[in-house]
This record gives structure tokens, sequence and C-alpha cells, in this order.
């Protein structure tokens, strides 16, 4: 093994199409990631190649040598200012649009949090609905349960309530809910007596 076995490679590694510990290992390598590393020493020369995975491609952000330029340093410094804004006043829940142009990110996390500030207000009109068919219903509920005690009580006999009230002085018991003539016979029976 050579004294130079380390393959300094940027992570994350499962970003490779290949399995990059097997390829190490069949080459006798260390892998270090490159991103973290302060220096290069014992790097190896003879490294094998890798490809990025094609599903990655696209959202990849590789600097170029020179780094960024100022204007998208810039550009980047204002678009995450804006996300810090959106984001604050959606958890102060009021959704707040930043001053000036918003950059695609902060744009579309705008419309997504806007989005959902629109549910959930929607859903709170629809509860706040549904608590005032509930209140309207018991109010209803109460006036047919004035209505049944008003039913029930001028359903009330005047003749069964007399027969019933002889009974209950003379201490005679009965069915609640006997026939008219039923309390008739106990009372003409008491007369009897």
């Amino acid at each position: 093994m050579s004294k130079n076995n380390i393959w300094y490679l940027a992570g994350p590694f499962h970003q490779y199409q290949e399995d990059v510990k097997a390829l190490a290992k069949e080459a006798g390598l260390v892998i270090v990631d490159a991103n973290v590393a302060l220096s290069r020493k014992s790097e190896a020369k003879d490294v094998p190649e890798v490809t990025i995975r094609p599903e990655l491609k696209a959202v990849a952000v590789v600097p170029q040598a020179g780094g960024l330029s100022q204007d998208v340093v810039d550009q980047l410094t204002a678009e995450l200012a804006s996300i810090g804004v959106i984001v604050e006043s959606f958890a102060e829940q009021g959704l707040e649009r930043p001053q000036g142009e918003l950059g695609e990110t902060a744009g579309r996390l705008f419309q997504v949090l806007e989005a959902v500030n629109a549910g959930i207000a929607s859903l709170q009109r629809e509860r706040d609905g549904e608590v005032q068919k509930v209140a309207g219903l018991e109010e209803e509920k109460a006036d047919l349960l004035k209505q049944l005690d008003a039913l029930k009580k001028a359903q009330i006999d005047p003749e069964i309530e007399a027969l019933k009230d002889k009974l209950d002085a003379a201490h005679v018991i009965y069915r609640a809910n006997a026939s008219k003539e039923s309390l008739q016979k106990l009372v003409d029976e008491l007369d009897k007596k």
C-alpha cells in the first residue's frame, strides 16, 4: 500500500452512482470528505472515476473555481432575508409579503404559505358555521322540550287527576299509567268501605 492512499471525495457519498466504499476498498484507499478536509495530505493520485446520479445533477450547485460572483451572493442573501421575513411572519400567524421583488424560492414559499393560510381560514369559517348550527339546534331542542312539557300538561285529564288525588289521600297504591276506568273502580271500592 502506498503512502498516498487518501481519496478526497466530496460528500455526501450516496450522491454517486457507484458504490464508492467498495471502489475505495478495492483500490486500497481511505475516503475522506473533501468538503471538510483542511489539507490534501497523503492524497492518492490514481483514484476511481465516479459520476453523480442523474436525478441529483439537476439540483447540484457546483461553485466555479473563482467562487460565486458578488451579484449571485447578493441575490442569494436578499432571497434568504425574504425567506426569513416570510417564515417569521407565518410563525406569528400574520403572513407578510416582503417588500421588493422576491426570488423564485421565496416567491414559491410565500405562495405555499398563503395557500396554507387560506385553507386554515376556510376551516375556521367552516368550524364557526358548525358552532352556530349547534347553537341553533340547542335552541330548537330547548323550544321542543318546552312544547313537549306543554303538550304533556295539556293532556292531563282533570277527572283522572281528581281520582288520583282521592286515592293518594286514602294511601291506595295504583299504577302510574292506570286507565280512568281502573282508577274509578278503586275509588268506588273506597266509597263502599
